[in-house]
């Protein structure tokens, strides 16, 4: 009589468990329409057509927000659209997912470099570098961006924004 109401919770606790770890899906599992609609919004910045990619793109991450593909497919989309801060907010939501991304630590670094953050950049180069034990070419390209430097037109505002020092 005492141990009726601990074997019924008991009970109930088992059961809820079991049922809970048998819906849930391996985390390397996408669900397909995810992924067709990252193939379109990838075919859609391929055309430079970035409104509608970055719908299909965003669709895609509605569906399944574990599709790091499709956080980095944003990323560019950005890029493209010439908005590196908001390129690099996309790269940090793919590197939540797999901070061990190669190619998302390499766009993002190139999205730093396009803000005039080189020294950031500089740290993804060189986490790319331990990840990659032989010379990989996400390394390759980012050393690029970087020894290029950022565009003109950063360089130029964030010497403007600099607040002249006061002499005494």
């Amino acid at each position: 009589m005492r141990l009726t109401p601990v074997a019924l919770s008991v009970a109930i606790a088992v059961a809820t468990m079991a049922s809970a770890g048998h819906s849930q899906r391996a985390d390397d599992q996408i669900n397909p329409k995810s992924l067709a609609l990252l193939k379109e919004g990838q075919s859609l910045t391929a055309a430079a057509r970035y409104v509608e990619a970055t719908d299909a793109l965003e669709t895609a991450l509605a569906v399944d927000p574990r599709n790091r593909a499709a956080y980095v497919a944003l990323a560019k989309v950005a890029q493209g659209q010439k908005l590196p801060g908001k390129a690099t907010k996309l790269y940090a939501e793919a590197l939540k997912l797999e901070p061990n991304d190669v190619g998302a630590l390499a766009g993002q670094g190139e999205a730093m470099v396009e803000r005039g953050a080189v020294e950031r950049a500089k740290r993804n180069l060189e986490r790319i570098k331990t990840l990659c034990k032989e010379p990989c070419p996400q390394a390759t390209t980012l050393a690029a961006a970087i020894a290029k430097g950022p565009p003109a037109e950063v360089v130029t505002a964030q010497a403007a924004t600099k607040v002249p020092e006061i002499k005494n």
